[in-house]
């Protein structure tokens, strides 16, 4: 499950709410699945992302709160598999180069972990791509920093070549299906035994977010409207309406 309060808060109010960004109630339930305590340190951290305009609270009720656009931007740098379900993939591939030294191992390593949900995929030594819209974002990241000095990014169009084997080699498609097999067999399970709904639903979501952090958020127009991850979140919503309707 998702350590950071800041993340979890934008999380909850997507995955209960779906696109269209409806109205979340806080309520036990939602604190019981993600662990999640409504005391005066979490309250302040919600009033914090209301300032900053990712969330919104609804008039005259404390509990309900709904994401934003600008919300739903950043939740999308931590779980990149949203961001096309919403918006349209402009063609355009991201190239990111950067060779820092083994004498700079931590400035790599944060650099690395800053970028972990950007749906970076290994092109060749020291070169990634994705297609998310990431180019401002490094920018912010690296600007008058030491790493800014090792990075370079590109935004390209592909000229040729075949766009499937590009994907199976940089993100390993095969083994990404597997993997969600395995998730669906674990999910049938999960309904299949006796139990609490709520303690169910909080089993789904541990699971799914695992895999979630894997999954680099392909647009359709490159990996396909069958594929089998865009078949998963329909399959999550139906386990929502299950075990929370």
């Amino acid at each position: 499950m998702v350590k950071e309060t800041r993340t979890k808060i934008l999380l909850i109010n997507f995955l209960i709410s779906d696109v269209d960004f409806d109205w979340v109630n806080f309520d036990y339930r939602i604190e019981k699945i993600f662990d999640l305590s409504i005391n005066q340190k979490t309250k302040g951290i919600i009033a914090g992302l209301i300032k900053e305009g990712l969330i919104e609270k609804k008039p005259d009720d404390e509990s309900r709160y709904r994401l934003t656009e600008k919300g739903f931007k950043e939740l999308c740098f931590e779980f990149p598999f949203f961001r096309f379900m919403k918006e349209t993939w402009d063609g355009r591939w991201r190239v990111i180069s950067y060779e820092i030294p083994e004498s700079k191992r931590e400035i790599r390593d944060r650099l690395r972990r800053e970028m972990q949900g950007w749906g970076l995929g290994p092109w060749h030594r020291s070169f990634w791509l994705t297609p998310h819209p990431v180019i401002e974002k490094l920018r912010d990241l690296v600007s008058q920093k030491e790493e800014e000095k090792y990075v370079q990014a590109f935004e390209a169009d592909h000229a040729f070549g075949n766009r499937d084997i590009l994907i199976e080699k940089v993100w390993k498609k095969a083994e990404l299906d597997q993997k969600y097999r395995q998730l669906f067999r674990k999910w049938h399970d999960v309904l299949s035994a006796e139990g609490d709904k709520i303690e169910k639903f909080k089993s789904i979501i541990e699971s799914y977010l695992l895999l979630l952090r894997e999954d680099p958020g392909l647009p359709k127009e490159l990996i396909g409207e069958s594929w089998i991850g865009f078949e998963g979140w329909n399959i999550f919503k139906e386990i929502k309406g299950i075990l929370l309707g």
